[in-house]
């Protein structure tokens, strides 16, 4: 099972980019899907989360600015990200659970079986 993430890169303030995340080994239509992000010092953080193609949760530092989709026929999460700041420069890493989370759950990191290996994105001031 792996967990393929890209489209990190350097962005100005304000800006957009739309992090994927490929999933390949296994079938992920069921899976809850992740995204979350470790700046440099810190603890890695959630971001968002998507439980089924309506449930979906995100961090209130980025509600309203970000959103989490899936594409279940390519096996793929997407993270969109909108106005972006330089507080959101971090390494971005997917990751995936095969247990029926709840929603006190999508936010911890314990509850995810897989990650991938993250993707750097850097906003400038």
């Amino acid at each position: 099972v792996q967990l393929q993430a890209s489209g990190g890169g350097l962005v100005q303030a304000g800006g957009s980019l739309r992090l994927s995340c490929a999933a390949s080994g296994r079938t992920f239509t069921g899976a809850v899907m992740g995204w979350f992000r470790q700046a440099p010092g810190k603890e890695r953080e959630f971001v968002a989360a998507m439980r089924s193609t309506t449930t979906t949760r995100h961090a209130d530092s980025v509600k309203g600015r970000f959103a989490i989709s899936r594409d279940n026929a390519k096996n793929t999460v997407y993270l969109q990200m909108n106005s972006l700041k330089p507080d959101d420069t971090a390494v971005y890493y997917c990751a995936a659970s095969t247990s029926r989370l709840i929603w006190s759950q999508l936010d911890s990191r314990g509850a995810y079986d897989f990650w991938g290996q993250g993707t750097l994105v850097t906003v400038s001031s």
